[in-house]
């Protein structure tokens, strides 16, 4: 379900279909709406018409694969009743404001519940679907399909199911405008603010300068370059004191425990390792 559902308006839309519909049926519808078997959908006048490609079956005599002709209709609200809807929806700031901004309240339901209505459909009352396939079962794999497909849609553009109910974007958007909380809200998001205008480039880039190649005169030129590299570094002198810097540090550490001189014990260390080093050499 999450593949077609992400949002909580189409896993409700989906759930009032799990309600009334055959699980099986709406597996295979699943696998309709996923495997490109509905080759376009239309919606117009609160129907969504679709092609449907069938699958070829000797046994009952269908030999060339058919296209079938689904629809659903989803039940309008009435005119009266979202005059009424949209009076409550008005009342609202938080409605007001999210429709207004192109978003789905998640308690748009709480409007059209006391009035004993409901934006997302509930029961299988709420559709009214046809195909033109054989099969008898209503709804039957095609139409399960187109379901799933809706939902997907729905996903995309809440403000589908309005369109569906008989309301479409332009109306709702009028209607909330003229709302009183509609006008403060939607003075408050003009604003009077103008843009400068942005000179057009070329590109946003920096083009890289172009420099031009060195000509070398000979192989020898090309290997040892033009310029001589510089000299070795001298090697730096030995020290002239040895352990310089345990002895800042001063004799007799925390950690040391013996009655011996630390700073004696590493004198001799550093002296060690310095003719150990030269040997080597």
């Amino acid at each position: 379900m999450a593949q077609f559902s992400r949002t909580w308006w189409g896993q409700r839309f989906i759930a009032a279909l799990e309600e009334f519909t055959d699980p099986a049926r709406l597996g295979r519808g699943r696998s309709y709406a996923s495997g490109g078997r509905i080759l376009d959908y239309t919606l117009a006048n609160g129907t969504v018409t679709a092609r449907v490609r069938g699958s070829i079956n000797p046994y009952f005599g269908v030999y060339k694969e058919p296209i079938y002709r689904t629809s659903i209709t989803i039940k309008a609200i009435s005119s009266a009743d979202w005059k009424k809807a949209i009076r409550q929806i008005a009342s609202r700031a938080d409605l007001v404001t999210k429709l207004l901004m192109n978003e789905m309240p998640d308690t748009i339901e709480e409007a059209f519940s006391g009035l004993g209505l409901h934006l997302l459909p509930h029961s299988e009352l709420d559709f009214v679907t046809d195909c033109s396939c054989p099969d008898y079962a209503n709804p039957c794999k095609h139409i399960a399909g187109l379901y799933y497909l809706l939902a997907s849609a729905l996903d995309r553009d809440p403000f589908l199911m309005f369109e569906l109910r008989g309301l479409s974007r332009d109306d709702l958007h009028a209607e909330l405008v003229r709302s009183p909380l509609g006008q403060i809200l939607s003075s408050a998001l003009k604003s009077d603010d103008v843009l400068p205008e942005v000179e057009p480039v070329e590109s946003y880039y920096t083009h890289p300068a172009r420099e031009t190649d060195a000509v070398i005169g000979s192989h020898k030129e090309f290997w040892t370059g033009a310029k001589r590299l510089p000299a070795p570094l001298a090697a730096a002198p030995q020290a002239s004191v040895p352990a310089l810097l345990i002895k800042k540090q001063g004799d007799y550490p925390p950690f040391w425990h013996k009655d011996v001189s630390f700073i004696s014990v590493m004198e001799e260390l550093y002296d060690r390792v310095r003719t150990k080093n030269r040997q080597m050499k």
